[in-house]
C-alpha cells in the first residue's frame, strides 16, 4: 500500500533531517561554485545597507544592544555588515547567528571567526539577549515548509496536494480535503472570500500556504521583546505572487537548474526546494504580533535609500527594475519595549 505525506511533510524531511536533509548535511556551499548564489554572496551592497539600517533602529532603540541574522549561508552577510558598521559602532552591538545546519555553521565560523555567538534557535538566542534584539534574514522563510493547495472548480472549494509514495521509490500527487485550523482563511489571504478585485483563481490554480514561516515566527515572537526586524526574500504581496503562475511558485534547484513539477518531489535531502512568499500574509503577521510600523518595499527601493549612488555590476544586479531589484521584497518591523 503507498504511504501519503503532506507537501510540509515532505520539506520538513527533505531539507531539515538531522541525518539526510539538504541543508543538515548534504548542501555543498553558497555562491557561483555551491548548489545556489544569495545577493549577499553576490555583492556587499546588501550588508552595507543593512548595517546602515540598523546603524539607524539602533538610535531609536539605543538600549537594543544585540544582532541576529537568521540563516546566514557561508557568512558572507554578517561579514559585510560587521565591515560596513565600523569597529567603533561594532563595539556596541553584541551578534548572534541562528544556524541549525551543521556545514553552514562551519562555513560561517570559518568567515567570521570568533566575532559572532551561535546559537541553534531564536528562542536560545533571545533567552541570550533578554527578548531585544535587531534580527534581520535574507532568503531564509523561502525554504520553511508550505502546505500546497489546489483550487477545483467543481467543488468550488480549495483542496490539499497530497504525495503518495508507492513501492520503487514513485510519487504521485493526489488530491484531499484542506485540513488545517478553523481559522485558516483568516490567516493565509489565498484563501479569503474573492471579490471583485480579486476574482476567482483559475481551474486548477496552485498556492502555498507558508504554514512553516507562521509556526517560526509563532515559536519566538513572545519573546521578542523590543528590537525590528528586516525580512529579506524574493515574494509579492497576494494576488499578484501568482499572476501567470497556475501552477504556483514551489520549485527545487539542483546545482543551479530549476526543477518544477514532480521533479521537486525527486532527489529527497540533495536538492534545495523553495518557494515566493506571500507578503500580504507576512505583513498581517507581524501586525497581529505587535509590532508597528510595519513597510514592504522592493529591494531597490531599501538599497537605494540606504547605500545611494554609483554601483558596480553586481550591485546593479541587485537594484536592476526588471530583476532582482523588484523581484526581491524587504520588510520592516519595529517591536515597541514591552
Amino acid at each position: 500500500m503507498p504511504t501519503e505525506e503532506t507537501a510540509a511533510a515532505f520539506m520538513e524531511r527533505a531539507l531539515f533531517d538531522p541525518q539526510h536533509g539538504y541543508y543538515s548535511r548534504n548542501i555543498q556551499t553558497v555562491g557561483a561554485r555551491g548548489d545556489f548564489s544569495t545577493s549577499a554572496s553576490l555583492s556587499p551592497l546588501l550588508g552595507k545597507a543593512a548595517a546602515r539600517w540598523i546603524a539607524a533602529e539602533s538610535r531609536l532603540q539605543p538600549d537594543v544592544r544585540t544582532v541576529i541574522e537568521v540563516g546566514g549561508g557561508d557568512g558572507s552577510l554578517m561579514r559585510s555588515v560587521r565591515q560596513e558598521l565600523g569597529w567603533w559602532r561594532r563595539r556596541h552591538f553584541d551578534f548572534c547567528m541562528v544556524e541549525t545546519s551543521p556545514v553552514l555553521n562551519a562555513r560561517q565560523r570559518r568567515t567570521l571567526g570568533g566575532s559572532v555567538r551561535w546559537f541553534e534557535d531564536m528562542q536560545a538566542a533571545l533567552s541570550h539577549c533578554g527578548g531585544r534584539a535587531f534580527v534581520y534574514h535574507n532568503e531564509f522563510l523561502d525554504a520553511l515548509p508550505v502546505a500546497l493547495v489546489q483550487w477545483e472548480p467543481p467543488t468550488g472549494c480549495w483542496r490539499e496536494v497530497r504525495l503518495m509514495h508507492h513501492a520503487g521509490g514513485g510519487i504521485k500527487e493526489e488530491l484531499r480535503p484542506l485540513a488545517l485550523d478553523a481559522d485558516f482563511a483568516e490567516r493565509f489571504s489565498a484563501l479569503k472570500t474573492w471579490t471583485r478585485e480579486n476574482p476567482p483563481p483559475s481551474a486548477r490554480q496552485r498556492c502555498e500556504l507558508h504554514i512553516g514561516v507562521e509556526q517560526w515566527l509563532a515559536g519566538w515572537g513572545s519573546q521578542w521583546k523590543a528590537g525590528s526586524m528586516l525580512a529579506i526574500d524574493y515574494g509579492d504581496t497576494f494576488p499578484a505572487l501568482y499572476h501567470r503562475r497556475p501552477n504556483g511558485t514551489l520549485r527545487a534547484y539542483l546545482l543551479h537548474q530549476r526543477l518544477e513539477g514532480l521533479s521537486v518531489w525527486q532527489n529527497a535531502g540533495r536538492q534545495d526546494i523553495t518557494t515566493d512568499i506571500n507578503f500580504t500574509d507576512l505583513c498581517g503577521w507581524y501586525a497581529r504580533a505587535g509590532c508597528s510600523e510595519v513597510k514592504l518595499e522592493t529591494q531597490a527601493e531599501f538599497l537605494d535609500r540606504h547605500v545611494p549612488g554609483a554601483r558596480d555590476a553586481a550591485g546593479r544586479f541587485l537594484v536592476a527594475p526588471q530583476g532582482a531589484g523588484s523581484a526581491f521584497k524587504c520588510l520592516t518591523a519595529r517591536r515597541a519595549r514591552s
